[in-house]
């Protein structure tokens, strides 16, 4: 940034970054509530709402892609509040698809502009995160993820709200969409209307803005970059390990320990809780021992969860397997792009490489271990994230913090620090 920020206006800048993570997973939360609603209106079946999934995937996972080039051309500011939009009129869509139009391919498109939007704001938010972590000199990133899971919280309470209150699909979906562009419009205007930079060696003079093909070259760049990958280990693992446990733990409880509907329900909410403690509490930690020794730790407490909930006699400790586990994935996907933005130069790149391994985990692992729990059960397809989480924590060294750059901006501020400078 060309002038120095107060303390007021990074405050400000801080809050709003967390509103917007807190967003996020309501909009998130708002579809996810509604899917039983909108199945029963629309008449479709079970592949019809997959179709659905995969179309919000697809989208979101092209938002990822284009998010740096969309943040290099347009500043955080404009960027942030372009997706803020496409995603809350995306929400919009779907409530006058179901109710208002009764059409399935409205809906489809709503979902689309959904996962469009989201998916460009979750790398950009990111990036703004990582910023906040070079101005402040603190890790904070795994807190913005935990408010990112208090909106999937507040989303998931006012959905059953709105269904003890019998509201169709389109009110409730008016009312968040009109929350999301209210909140969104106050909080992307307390960003600071900064440019991402990228790469400066794109720019072909100070006074000149980079071409669109440019942009797209160094944002294809972070593709080229053997560090990108081996991230991509450390989330991917990490994001198979969460994204599993959300569509089968409840399942591996009920059918792989016999026990009841109510007690998977609380075992995935025991899950939920251990890993949203942990990210709200875990920048200290990152602090004091460091990203890669910090990794290190939570994978074999992630793999020894899974472990012990595989293999539990009883139901305490099936609950107390899935703490560990939650735990234990809970800063892999954070710290993962806090380590890929920590060149302030190409945050943006490698931000969206890193989190599209990632996104790639969450959309396409669940599909794959629900094949091969079919053939071999639940709780003897979740050996697989096992050996995931572990390749995760020897693929740690990679989220090491670049080395400082010894040059000084032109404009005579000395680079910021990353927050975590431990070489461990």
């Amino acid at each position: 940034m060309d002038t120095a920020l107060s303390r007021a206006q990074i405050v400000r800048w801080r809050t709003a970054v967390f509103t917007i993570f807190f967003l996020s997973g309501l909009s998130v939360a708002t579809w996810a509530a509604r899917v039983p609603a909108i199945k029963a209106t629309l008449g479709v079946d079970n592949i019809q709402i997959g179709f659905m999934l995969l179309g919000a995937g697809l989208a979101s996972i092209i938002g990822l892609s284009l998010a740096s080039v969309v943040l290099a051309r347009f500043g955080a500011r404009r960027s942030m509040l372009g997706a803020i939009l496409t995603f809350s009129v995306g929400v919009a869509l779907v409530g006058i698809g179901v109710d208002v139009a009764n059409s399935y391919v409205v809906v489809v498109v709503g979902l689309a502009l959904f996962g469009l939007g989201n998916g460009s704001v979750d790398v950009m938010m990111n990036v703004e995160g990582a910023a906040i972590e070079k101005t402040i000199g603190k890790t904070i990133l795994p807190l913005f993820h935990a408010f990112f899971s208090f909106g999937t919280v507040a989303g998931a309470g006012l959905g059953a709200l709105a269904i003890a209150m019998n509201l169709n699909v389109l009110t409730h979906t008016a009312v968040i969409a009109g929350l999301l562009v209210l909140t969104g419009l106050w909080a992307s205007a307390n960003v600071p209307a900064r440019e991402i930079a990228m790469d400066p060696d794109a720019d072909p003079a100070p006074d000149q803005k980079p071409r669109m093909r440019e942009r797209l070259s160094v944002a294809l760049s972070a593709w080229k970059e053997p560090r990108t990958y081996t991230l991509g280990i450390i989330m991917l693992g990490m994001a198979f390990a969460e994204g599993g446990a959300n569509d089968w733990l409840a399942l591996g409880v009920v059918d792989g320990h016999g026990a009841s509907e109510a007690l998977g329900a609380i075992g995935l909410a025991v899950f939920s809780v251990s890993m949203t403690v942990v990210r709200v509490f875990g920048g200290p930690l990152v602090d004091r021992f460091g990203r890669v020794a910090t990794l290190r730790v939570l994978s074999v407490l992630a793999a020894f969860g899974l472990l012990l909930f595989i293999l539990a006699p009883n139901v305490p400790l099936i609950f107390v397997g899935a703490a560990l586990w939650g735990a234990g994935t809970s800063l892999g996907f954070p710290l993962g792009m806090s380590a890929a933005a920590d060149d302030p130069a190409k945050a943006a790149a490698r931000v969206s490489a890193a989190a599209t391994i990632g996104y790639v985990a969450f959309l396409c692992g669940p599909p794959i271990l629900g094949f091969i729990s079919f053939h071999i059960g639940v709780l003897n397809t979740l050996y697989i994230l096992v050996a995931l989480a572990i390749a995760s924590g020897l693929a740690s060294g990679a989220a090491r913090p670049l080395p400082v750059p010894a040059a000084v901006p032109a404009d005579g501020e000395r680079p910021a620090q990353p927050a975590d400078t431990r070489t461990d």
